[in-house]
């Protein structure tokens, strides 16, 4: 048995494999190859550039707690003025059918809310500003 490396490129990204073999085939009478014609294999474009992530709705500031995963705002539990405690439950978000709670990171007062209930937001959108 030997073990065989091989450098294999997928989708513009190289990766180094090693194959052993593990078992043997059969002899059995091999017609002589034909020489055909190989006709070049040109080098694989670069693949195209992704797109940009779509920009935040706004920018977040000191104090935004924003969204750590794209998904749909399922509830807002705090409002404008409230109060929070380190910990504490400030929006629900939907993604990939699981209930994320985000927390309030440290205690504080609520100075803006950011989001809606029913509303989609992307990862890094400002959901609540505490100060």
């Amino acid at each position: 048995m030997s073990v065989k490396k091989f450098n294999i490129t997928v989708d513009g990204v190289a990766h180094v494999v090693e194959v052993e073999e593990v078992g043997s085939v059969a002899s059995a009478p091999v017609a002589a190859p034909i020489a055909a014609p190989v006709a070049p294999v040109a080098p694989k474009a670069a693949p195209a550039p992704k797109a940009a992530p779509a920009a935040p709705k706004a920018a977040a500031a000191a104090g935004d707690v924003t969204a750590p995963l794209q998904g749909t705002v399922l509830s807002v539990d705090v409002k404008v003025g409230d109060s929070v405690k380190a910990g504490q439950t400030l929006v629900v978000i939907e993604a990939m059918k699981m209930e994320n709670e985000i927390v309030a990171p440290a205690d504080g007062k609520v100075t803006a809310v950011k989001c809606n209930k029913g509303e989609s937001v992307a990862a890094g959108d400002p959901l609540v500003t505490l100060g």
